[in-house]
């Protein structure tokens, strides 16, 4: 479906990004993974696509909360494979405390990475979808971006804001084969998650079914998880064909969250 064409994912060395990388390397598509870990780790995930799938797969360990870094990161692709054909904005950091006592510091890298970072990605790499007449932009926002949160000002203000991003690309590049659209997944199993669950059931007993269902109970109407690999599915539609006519939305991906 999208064989021969290129991507970016801003990080996708573990969790949700790496998910959507592994989908459009299926597809397919030569990927530059981004983001940071354990070298080796990341060799052995960059190597494994590649072997996996019969494509070419780099890694850039681009801090995109660095504007250099992340001309950098474009302009490896770029110099790779002639162009990016799809840019995905996964890249998030977040922080917890009520807004009084929020560090400046910390809403400053949020902003860079959460936002920021999308707009220098799509400003860099807009000109050449341009020139090609392709290209397919999807920036991962949040069921926070439908709904609000508290305790979590730098998350919901970004997330939120990657949608009115997303209309604006969406409306500039609307005639020229260029697509731009928002994702709002749930609660997804990442290993900050896991972290969050671990602890609880070390300070509770619960056990990881109970942790689980408590965690949840107030999240996705389901009451499970949203899945890594179904979110990845719903990107790799809007990359391909069957996305050409989908532009400027932003699509729920929750369990039925936002419909509650």
């Amino acid at each position: 479906m999208l064989k021969g064409r290129s991507a970016v994912v801003t990080g996708s060395t573990q969790g949700l990004g790496l998910a959507i990388a592994t989908r459009l390397a299926a597809e397919g598509c030569n990927v530059v993974l981004n983001g940071f870990g354990d070298a080796a780790a990341i060799e052995r995930t960059r190597a494994g696509l590649a072997a996996d799938h019969g494509v070419t797969v780099l890694h850039h360990g681009a801090d995109v909360g660095v504007p250099s870094q992340l001309a950098d990161l474009v302009g490896a692709a770029q110099r790779a494979f002639g162009g990016v054909d799809v840019l995905v904005n996964n890249a998030v950091v977040r922080h917890f405390a009520p807004v009084e006592d929020f560090r400046p510091e910390d809403w400053d890298r949020a902003l860079a990475v959460n936002l920021s970072a999308a707009f220098h990605a799509v400003r860099l790499a807009l000109p050449g979808m341009r020139a090609r007449g392709f290209g397919r932009i999807v920036n991962v926002a949040s069921i926070y971006s439908l709904v609000g949160a508290a305790n979590r000002v730098d998350y919901v203000t970004t997330k939120t804001a990657l949608l009115g991003f997303t209309r604006a690309i969406a409306l500039e590049t609307a005639t020229s084969g260029i697509t731009c659209n928002a994702i709002c997944p749930g609660t997804i199993p990442t290993p900050n998650i896991e972290a969050r669950l671990e602890a609880e059931r070390a300070q509770s007993g619960l056990s990881r079914a109970e942790a689980e269902r408590a965690f949840l109970a107030t999240r996705q109407p389901t009451g499970r998880f949203i899945a890594p690999e179904r979110v990845a599915g719903v990107v790799a539609m809007l990359c391909g064909p069957d996305g050409a006519d989908i532009t400027g939305a932003a699509i729920p991906i929750d369990g039925g969250w936002s419909a509650a």
